[in-house]
């Protein structure tokens, strides 16, 4: 069944919900976060704290220089997208608009001209076993004459339910580099992004172009994207739709959804319901 059929998916700027949700969304962010106009919020457990967010940090936190290459930049935006982060701070903080959603993303692949492929799916974190969003992500430096650092591109997956759970999966039960390479499906959306200026707290950020890309859901005609890489690997995603007048039909207004790593010390509890399928 094709994206946006109203009996099983919504296409939310090349990024697909369940139709039970669509009867409480009143926002969105950007491909991976929800805004929601219900109280209706999964709770967790642990802190945002920023523990796991060691990896790649000591890079992070180094100064940019002019010979940081556009390979470099690309590295470094892979390193923050890669992992398993939550909303859970910001869904506490404003229950009515936000879930509590995890987010899990791993190294899957990578194209003969370097690009990287990470494999992506978003849940609620009480049943991460369920994701209700999988996309690939494709990171890779921005061409010469482009005024940006790094394009991040989202694809569709030819076969959703062979990829579940699979940054979970011990990597001899995956699909392999050569698989996922040719289960890489239609182009969704590509933001451009730029490294941030000192004394942001951002790394990166970027957006799609002004007029976006096409999107049909809820009377939209068109969709625009926003991401920004922050350190110890929080990412901020915000996505709209809207329609041929330019009226936001879709997608959060209050901001941009923020995704934290949990504390290592946390993940237990986090993924015991995981566990606990895998096992059953």
């Amino acid at each position: 069944m094709g994206l946006g059929s109203p009996t099983t998916l919504a296409s939310f700027c090349g990024l697909a919900l369940p139709s039970f949700m669509t009867l409480y969304v009143h926002g969105l962010s950007f491909g991976f976060g929800l805004g929601l106009g219900h109280k209706r919020v999964e709770q967790g457990t642990g802190s945002g704290a920023e523990d796991s967010g060691v990896i790649g940090g000591a890079l992070w936190l180094k100064r940019m220089t002019k010979s940081t290459t556009r390979w470099d930049h690309t590295r470094i935006v892979a390193q923050s997208l890669a992992g398993e982060k939550f909303s859970r701070e910001q869904a506490s903080r404003d229950p009515d608009n936000y879930f509590n959603l995890r987010w899990l993303s791993c190294p899957a692949a990578e194209m003969v001209d370097g690009s990287k492929v990470l494999y992506f799916e978003q849940a609620f974190w009480r049943t991460p076993h369920k994701p209700f969003r999988q996309r690939f992500f494709m990171v890779k430096p921005c061409q010469k004459e482009m005024k940006c650092d790094v394009e991040f591109s989202t694809y569709a997956i030819r076969d959703v339910e062979e990829y579940k759970n699979f940054c979970d999966r011990p990597e001899d039960q995956r699909p392999q580099p050569e698989e996922v390479i040719g289960d890489i499906s239609e182009h969704l959306t590509t933001i451009y992004l730029k490294r941030c200026e000192r004394g942001k707290r951002c790394l990166y950020e970027g957006s799609t172009p002004a007029d976006g890309f096409p999107n049909t859901w809820n009377g939209a005609s068109y969709c625009t994207s926003e991401l920004a890489v922050l350190k110890n690997n929080e990412i901020h995603t915000w996505d709209r739709g809207y329609d041929d007048n330019g009226n936001q039909v879709w997608g959060g207004k209050g901001g941009p959804c923020e995704f934290k790593p949990a504390p290592v010390s946390s993940f237990n509890d986090m993924l015991s319901p995981l566990k606990t399928s895998l096992n059953a």
